[in-house]
């Protein structure tokens, strides 16, 4: 019958989201330290301008600023990247799933099957 899940389709559609979480974490680590550098020498900059120029108040705000700046970039871009991979793991496993299902049911039962998942075709 057509609506028949094999274990072997089940075994299969196991995703490997061990992989995704390894990058996942390798994005964040690696921006990190990425940014945890820009801050050091941004503070390094600062210190000499300070020592330099005695002008404390004046620099603190624009140091202030600029590291904000990274700081809420990092975390917008790693946030951002991090929904965008989500949703093409999900949709690669939509696809996948589809392909798979098509393949099972064959050409024979694909028009009951798509009347009883969608309803019945518009004419």
């Amino acid at each position: 019958m057509a609506t028949d899940n094999p274990a072997a389709l089940d075994a299969l559609m196991t995703p490997d989201d061990l992989t995704a979480a390894q990058a996942d974490a390798a994005r964040w680590r690696y921006g990190f330290f990425v940014v945890l550098t820009g801050i050091i020498v941004i503070l390094v900059a600062f210190g000499a301008a300070v020592f330099a120029t005695k002008e404390f108040a004046t620099m603190f705000a624009g140091v202030c600023g600029v590291i904000g700046t990274i700081i809420g970039a990092y975390f917008g871009i790693q946030a951002g990247q991090s929904g965008k991979a989500r949703v093409e793991m999900e949709l690669t496993k939509a696809h996948e799933l589809a392909v798979r299902l098509a393949a099972y049911v064959g050409t024979e039962h694909a028009p009951k099957v798509i009347d009883d998942v969608l309803g019945s075709r518009r004419r």
